[in-house]
């Protein structure tokens, strides 16, 4: 990759909107709590963490996921990552970002939602360069009697930045259609939402979910591409779609980075936004993702910039709020240079 592009896009003030705290931990400090509880035989140190996480398709991704978790165990755990991750954050540049946490994924260690909602902000509240508000993963492999449990939860910790939910998990095992009384019952809480569809199974799948959701942002819809009439529904409806380019190479979803479909549907009007979903699981980076598109998918530094507006108008911001992350991100140095300045 072109060396003075990379270091651009590491320069530009940047937005993600598709994050997952678990998926993002820094090696070194899933590499400490792998030593706490003791790590599997043949693991001896971060390096040996990477290998680890390379995947045959999305579900032995979901196996991936599940093993890594069992070393987040107690709440300072979660205070430890979530200060690594958003120090991590600072460091590239990112200077907010809305990131799922899977409070589901713990019950079995004994851990509550609010509890563990209040660890997480202890650790982001110790860095003071990035703006992190926190989406709840209401997880399809539990049911949606679990996602209404832990919905409920949630609501009782928006002071903490909670500010809405998303449904993740095994999208080609879970339909979305079980979960619509849990979506209706989040908007008369006033919460945000979202959920992924379009990963893990095809263009129904984002129907099924605008239709009985409702959701505000549809996570990755990377098959929406094979349906022109969902294509054209999600630019009409102006329905923004967090893309995760990588994040889909990574686990099969599509067989190459120039196969993703996020130029073509940004070129139909999609309102696309740009993420990384599991970076420290794929081995990528926020700025790794802008460089490749300008490198691979013809995207040129404009509409590079284009795209993390569109991000920040697909925010939960408030909008007073988005207008000032808009113009501190036109003011930042480096929004008027050019990748080889």
């Amino acid at each position: 990759m072109d060396r003075d592009l990379l270091d651009w896009c590491r320069r530009l003030p940047k937005i993600e909107l598709h994050l997952h705290l678990e998926g993002a931990i820094p090696l070194d400090a899933l590499w400490e709590l792998v030593r706490k509880y003791g790590g599997d035989a043949g693991l001896d140190g971060p390096a040996a963490l990477a290998e680890r996480f390379r995947y045959r398709d999305f579900a032995h991704f979901i196996d991936v996921w599940v093993w890594k978790n069992r070393f987040l165990r107690e709440y300072d755990d979660f205070t430890l990552v979530a200060e690594a991750f958003a120090r991590d954050l600072a460091a590239q540049r990112i200077r907010y970002v809305e990131a799922f946490f899977s409070p589901g994924d713990f019950a079995r260690h004994g851990l509550a939602v609010q509890p563990l909602a209040a660890a997480i902000r202890a650790g982001l509240d110790r860095v003071d360069d990035v703006e992190v508000a926190l989406i709840a993963d209401l997880i399809r492999d539990t049911g949606p009697e679990v996602a209404a449990a832990t919905l409920e939860a949630v609501a009782e910790v928006r002071e903490l930045g909670v500010i809405g939910v998303g449904l993740g998990g095994s999208e080609q095992s879970f339909p979305p259609e079980p979960f619509a009384p849990v979506y209706d019952r989040a908007r008369r809480l006033d919460l945000r939402t979202t959920v992924h569809a379009g990963e893990a199974a095809g263009p129904a799948s984002i129907w099924g979910a605008i239709r009985a959701l409702r959701p505000e942002r549809i996570g990755h819809g990377t098959r929406a591409g094979e349906d022109p009439a969902l294509v054209g529904h999600l630019a009409a409806a102006r329905l923004p779609v967090e893309a995760c380019p990588l994040s889909n190479v990574a686990t099969g979803v599509v067989g190459s980075l120039d196969e993703h479909p996020i130029r073509r549907l940004r070129d139909a009007g999609v309102l696309v936004t740009v993420n990384t979903d599991d970076p420290k699981m794929f081995g990528s980076s926020l700025a790794e993702e802008l460089a490749l598109l300008q490198a691979r998918l013809g995207f040129s530094a404009d509409e590079v910039r284009g795209l993390l507006l569109d991000a920040v108008a697909a925010s939960w911001l408030p909008g007073p709020g988005q207008q000032e992350l808009a113009d501190a991100f036109r003011g930042d140095p480096a929004w008027s240079t050019s990748p080889s300045t």
